[in-house]
């Protein structure tokens, strides 16, 4: 296992590698360049101390303007895709414990991270694969904004798996792979 901030590493490479890169998400760049995106490695090892970690990094985007959006990066616990996906029902209980339901969103993106209906190996799943699991926390303000302005917004997720499909498991698995070593990349 990586210490940290080879964690905190990884994740940047793949956010600006992958997720940037490719344009998977076309606003990245812009809070990446304005340094509004908050890296966070937890050291839970257990459910129940990931969302201690989870409330927190909520309460500091509610204090904390200049923060756009958090990565909760949690290489320690929730390491499967089911148990993953189980623990998303109590992440949202959280947000709407705190009543920040509608406030913020999680997006979720892990390393076996596999959509209804596909096979693991398809290629689309990589649009939410990640080096380690991750709870990407979202201010929904922002995301309406962007969706009022941009009149592609809504054809990201159909562009995201056409590419990825396009590009094929093996390179994408290849490219996701470098993230780990960056001396890989072409």
């Amino acid at each position: 296992m990586q210490d940290n901030s080879q964690v905190e590493a990884t994740v940047r490479r793949w956010v600006e590698t992958m997720v940037v890169g490719l344009g998977l998400c076309p606003f990245a760049r812009r809070e990446l360049d304005k340094e509004r995106v908050r890296f966070v490695v937890s050291d839970a090892i257990t459910e129940q101390a990931l969302l201690v970690d989870l409330e927190a990094e909520l309460e500091l985007l509610e204090q904390d303007a200049s923060v756009e959006t958090t990565l909760l990066i949690h290489p320690r616990v929730l390491e499967t895709f089911y148990d993953y996906n189980q623990f998303l029902d109590d992440a949202e209980r959280l947000l709407q414990q705190m009543e920040l339901d509608g406030i913020y969103q999680i997006a979720s993106f892990h390393p076996d991270y596999q959509f209804a209906g596909t096979q693991p190996d398809d290629a689309e799943n990589y649009t939410n694969r990640s080096p380690y699991p991750v709870l990407h926390l979202l201010r929904e303000e922002s995301l309406d904004r962007v969706l009022e302005t941009s009149e592609f917004a809504e054809q990201i997720p159909e562009r995201n798996i056409a590419l990825m499909n396009e590009m094929g498991a093996a390179q994408l698995n290849a490219l996701f792979r470098a993230q780990f070593d960056p001396s890989e990349q072409d």
